[in-house]
């Protein structure tokens, strides 16, 4: 406030400029304009600051949350190969179990169809089906009744046919496969398609196919023939045992405003089939589907998806990865995710206290900037004053700077141009009084002059009329003649110069005229020519020809010539 408030007063004491409100900024005060440009740089440094520190803040937090989805992935993906590799285990314990070897080549098969339940029920499998080697089912464990049909068309029943080894992978299985298998799976994997917020567009209202976990494994008698082929598998529909172990392992129950923070997600194509993301009323989200760019990257492209993401109802820095069977193709995807809101929040506190540290520290900035540009504007405003005083006549004028840089430099300058003036000052008074006396005695001997040459005036005219009566009584020549023509002659010359005394000394009005020049000189030399000073002194005249007439007052001219030629002969 007290910046603004500087650059306030200096805009209103500051008399008015020609141009606009911009010109009128260029001549602030030294103090304002030092206090408008640390203001302005604070300003735009914290700008800068402000949202660079914003921008690598969000920035940080983003690429945090992502990495962190991304080692969650990991995870997740990591215990979905673990229950694959379970289920794998357990098929081939079962095919090479010494009654499965029997069972394969053997007519009857009753007998062991409850030992074979008890072991899909021990290792937690929905379906544990034998068949031969020709890939004719035997025995289901799920649905004994029904055999005889053909699965050597499945994926991994037909690798094992062929190759003879064990396989294990993610595959679709169709509804009427499924309902061969139990009808309960077959409802089980039926899902109704929940319309979702930024899901691409279906016909179909529900999905009958199921996924499954499966694996096949070849069943070799005691003589080492291969004799048929285990499979069993888990079907991953509506059983949400291993998105909620992924969440408790990953995550470790981390909420956020009472929900689940992160949340994991098996997807069969964009449908969500097993998770433990929420709908509004707290049920599972089963049957609701991925955003629909999430879809195109990763199931149409088959990249990864490490991003944020709309999930049902809200936005989550998400990740997710292809899921693929056992030929390759893209069947569904895996999914892990940590709601928004916490690191927005978290973002949104950091940035805060970040701009309020910038904030304290650009008012200690501009604190720190008022403290010294008043420092720099309160010297300056001594040193003009100082300067305002000096030209005023105040020579005694001192400025006490005590800052210890330039400024006191500077005013200790000042102070010995101050008393440098003082000093000149004062000899130049001396000169003048000097000069004054001088002046004085001059014009005291001029006025003694003209007293002295009007007391002679009158004997002279005496004497130049007396010896005019006798020059007209003796009217012939003769010496007496002759020596009264000489006193007449001088008589007339101490007349003349008497009476040039008297109009030297006399003060009158200015009365220019033209007048020549050179006649105003030559009165002049008249008038010195004969005194003592001049007797030892030869005046040369070399006046100018053809010069024209001057307005001027004779007199004052006079004057100045004679005082010209009287220093010029004293300084011989």
């Amino acid at each position: 406030m007290n910046i603004l408030t500087t650059i306030l007063d200096s805009l209103r004491n500051r008399p008015p400029r020609e141009g606009g409100g911009l010109a009128r900024l260029f001549h602030l005060r030294i103090g304002a304009k030092l206090e408008l440009s640390f203001l302005l740089i604070i300003i735009l440094i914290s700008l800068i600051l402000s949202l660079v520190g914003t921008w690598v803040i969000g920035d940080r937090f983003v690429e945090q949350a992502q990495e962190k989805v991304r080692t969650d992935l990991n995870s997740a993906r990591e215990i979905y190969q673990n229950n694959l590799l379970r289920i794998t285990d357990a098929v081939r314990f079962v095919s090479d179990r010494d009654f499965v070897r029997s069972l394969a080549s053997a007519e009857s098969r009753e007998w062991l169809v409850q030992r074979l339940a008890d072991i899909r029920e021990q290792e937690r499998l929905d379906v544990l089906t034998v068949t031969d080697a020709a890939g004719i089912v035997r025995l289901r464990t799920t649905n004994p009744v029904l055999f005889g049909d053909d699965q050597s068309q499945d994926q991994l029943v037909r690798a094992v046919l062929q190759q003879h080894v064990p396989v294990s992978a993610t595959v679709l299985v169709p509804t009427a496969d499924l309902a061969r298998e139990s009808p309960q799976l077959a409802a089980r994997a039926t899902i109704e398609l929940i319309p979702t917020e930024k899901a691409r567009v279906r016909p179909e209202r529900r999905s009958t196919d199921g996924m499954m976990l499966k694996a096949a494994a070849p069943v070799f008698d005691f003589d080492h023939r291969f004799v048929g082929v285990v499979y069993g598998g888990v079907l991953l529909n509506r059983n949400h045992e291993m998105v909620d172990k992924i969440k408790q392992t990953v995550f470790q129950g981390l909420q956020y405003r009472g929900r689940d923070m992160g949340t994991a997600t098996i997807f069969q194509d964009d449908l969500r089939i097993s998770t433990n993301v929420l709908t509004a009323d707290g049920s599972r989200a089963v049957g609701t589907r991925a955003a629909e760019n999430v879809y195109n990257r990763v199931v149409r492209g088959g990249q990864h998806w490490i991003h944020r993401a709309y999930v049902v109802r809200d936005w989550s820095i998400t990740a997710y990865e292809p899921i693929r069977d056992y030929g390759g193709a893209i069947i569904g995807m895996l999914y892990v995710g940590l709601l928004e809101g916490k690191y927005v929040e978290v973002r949104r506190r950091t940035v805060f206290v970040f701009l309020a540290v910038t904030l304290v520290g650009s008012l200690l900035a501009l604190t720190l900037s008022h403290y010294l540009s008043r420092r720099i504007s309160n010297s300056l405003e001594h040193l003009v004053a100082g300067a305002e005083q000096l030209a005023c006549g105040n020579l005694d004028q001192r400025v006490e700077i005590r800052s210890g840089d330039e400024f006191q430099e500077l005013a200790e300058t000042f102070n010995g141009m101050a008393a440098a003036l003082k000093k000149r000052d004062e000899q130049l008074k001396e000169q003048t009084a000097r000069k004054v006396m001088e002046s004085e005695r001059l014009a005291i001997i001029g006025q003694l002059a003209a007293g002295v040459a009007h007391e002679i005036n009158n004997p002279l005219t005496g004497i130049v009329t007396y010896s005019q009566l006798l020059l007209e009584k003796n009217p012939g020549e003769g010496s007496t003649r002759s020596s009264l023509q000489k006193i007449v002659t001088q008589a007339n010359r101490c007349r003349k110069i008497v009476r040039g005394l008297l109009d030297f000394s006399r003060q009158s009005k200015p009365d220019e005229r033209p007048c020549n020049v050179n006649a105003v000189l030559q009165e002049c030399i008249s008038l010195v020519a004969n005194q003592a000073l001049f007797h030892n002194i030869e005046l040369v005249k070399r006046f100018g020809e053809n010069l024209p007439p001057v307005p001027m007052d004779p007199s004052q001219m006079q004057q100045v010539f004679m005082n010209l030629i009287i220093n010029a002969a004293e300084a011989t």
